[in-house]
């Protein structure tokens, strides 16, 4: 997959919307792509070295995948108890990746508050 096939997948997804926060940071983070629902952070890439993405990982899941998957590691600078980044052009099946990124934005989804669901209409 490349980087707008990647790009155009999160963004599919009912209300999800991408900035770049971390542009008044260090230099290595100012080409961080990230994309929310509703505010909150789903996943993220670095746009200038598409090489891995970071997202976030049901806590019951994580040691798992990481046993299954040599593609599967610890974030970086994030929540390893919440988060997992998975490498591109691993031993990850791209389809396994879209079901973890599209479960990622299920969590998000699944932790607002229920009148921020109803208003986006997401149960």
């Amino acid at each position: 997959m490349h980087i707008e096939e990647f790009r155009h997948y999160c963004l599919s997804f009912k209300d999800a919307h991408e900035g770049m926060p971390f542009q008044a940071f260090f230099n290595n983070s100012r080409s961080i792509l990230v994309f929310y629902v509703a505010g909150k952070m789903f996943c993220m890439i670095d746009i200038d070295n598409f090489k891995e993405c970071t997202i976030k990982c049901d806590p019951q899941n994580i040691v798992d995948l990481k046993e299954q998957y040599s593609s599967v590691r610890a974030p970086f600078n994030l929540s390893s108890k919440h988060w997992i980044s998975v490498s591109f052009n691993g031993d990850l099946p791209e389809e396994q990746l879209k079901i973890l990124i599209r479960r990622s934005y299920e969590l998000v989804i699944a932790n607002l508050p229920k009148k921020i669901r109803e208003q986006l209409k997401v149960k």
